[in-house]
């Protein structure tokens, strides 16, 4: 009679569990302000993410919470994501290593994507150029990528390019003639680790100190300018080519499939934008949390952002979803990943 009891007793418990956990209302937010960086054209990354918001709100509500609307923006520019999450404005958002160690008092990252590797991971830049090296994303899953330094088809790129391909060294003068395209300075691959390069293989000189350096609004006006030789070397990630292949050669009046403006060359890009330095990896990039808003900086909500993201990009729409930024997985982050990146920072100021 006790034993039968005490199963009684249990199973009640257990209804009595059970319904609670049904009843338990999912904790309602209004909206949830997500945001990219522009390391592709705002335009490109709003079509691409059109699907991203209804996936997150019905994966979110599994995991008890009920977000009224997923709201998805693009920076102006990198410092400009930063400082809108250091405030509160913006809660989410896409930030390359660097510009996370920049705002990291101000965020928290929560995740840091995977990629597929290329093809190609040499440090001997002449290794990357021509159509025979055409970098291929079929490497195994990384956590990592590179940026390159690549001198355009202008008239000085040219000389540039043939120069590191006959295996002659590029000295600092051949570099200090050069017009150079970066990025801002909070950018990984499109400033500080180009910076590095440079004071690793010139005697501690810097970007800085170049005499004709112009900082561009984002990698597309980079590509554009090289395909018009109005510039002679532009620094980008190691998979940019890929990104602009098809743009390159269409008419200048039309578009690619993803909305990339067409730059009228004819020859491959393989062929133009020729490898002339390698940078060390860089980690890849956060998905970062604001702490500004303790309704979402918390262990519940964070956990449950975390497992939904890492849901969607398991699933063929979320891989397509996120291929604008070439990311093919999310893995659990800590703040401590990204320490190489304060470094790079600390080196670069």
């Amino acid at each position: 009679m006790k034993k039968l009891m005490s199963l009684v007793l249990a199973a009640l418990l257990t209804f009595g569990l059970f319904a609670v956990a049904l009843a338990a209302e999912p904790v309602k937010l209004e909206k949830l302000h997500f945001e990219f960086v522009p390391s592709k054209e705002s335009d490109v990354i709003i079509a691409g993410t059109k699907n991203l918001p209804e996936l997150v709100k019905a994966e979110m509500l599994k995991h008890g919470f009920d977000i009224g609307a997923v709201e998805i923006s693009v920076g102006t520019d990198y410092n400009a994501t930063g400082e809108a999450m250091d405030t509160g404005a913006v809660d989410v958002g896409w930030l390359p290593g660097g510009t996370y160690a920049l705002y990291s008092d101000g965020v928290d990252v929560i995740l840091t994507a995977t990629r597929n590797g290329l093809s190609n991971d040499s440090t001997d830049p002449r290794s990357w150029n021509g159509e025979a090296n055409k970098t291929l994303k079929d490497g195994p899953q990384v956590t990592f990528y590179r940026s390159l330094i690549y001198a355009t088809p202008s008239p000085y790129g040219k000389q540039l390019a043939a120069k590191v391909n006959a295996g002659e060294a590029l000295t600092w003068d051949d570099l200090n003639k050069a017009s150079w395209g970066v990025m801002r300075t909070s950018s990984s691959a499109g400033y500080i680790y180009p910076t590095l390069w440079l004071m690793e293989n010139y005697d501690g000189k810097k970007l800085s100190d170049l005499s004709n350096v112009a900082t561009l609004a984002g990698y597309a006006e980079g590509f554009a300018l090289a395909a018009a030789e109005t510039i002679d070397i532009i620094v980008c990630y190691a998979d940019g080519r890929n990104d602009y292949d098809k743009a390159w050669n269409i008419a200048t009046t039309e578009k690619d499939e993803t909305g990339k403006g067409g730059m009228g060359r004819e020859k491959s890009i393989w062929e133009e934008l020729n490898v002339i330095g390698v940078t060390e990896g860089i980690y890849n990039d956060t998905v970062a949390i604001t702490k500004a808003k303790p309704e979402i900086y918390n262990p519940e909500f964070i956990k449950a952002l975390q497992e939904s993201l890492i849901s969607i990009i398991s699933t063929e729409e979320g891989k397509a979803i996120f291929d604008v930024y070439s990311h093919t997985g999310y893995a659990m982050a800590q703040d401590s990943d990204y320490d190489g990146a304060r470094k790079a920072l600390e080196v670069v100021k």
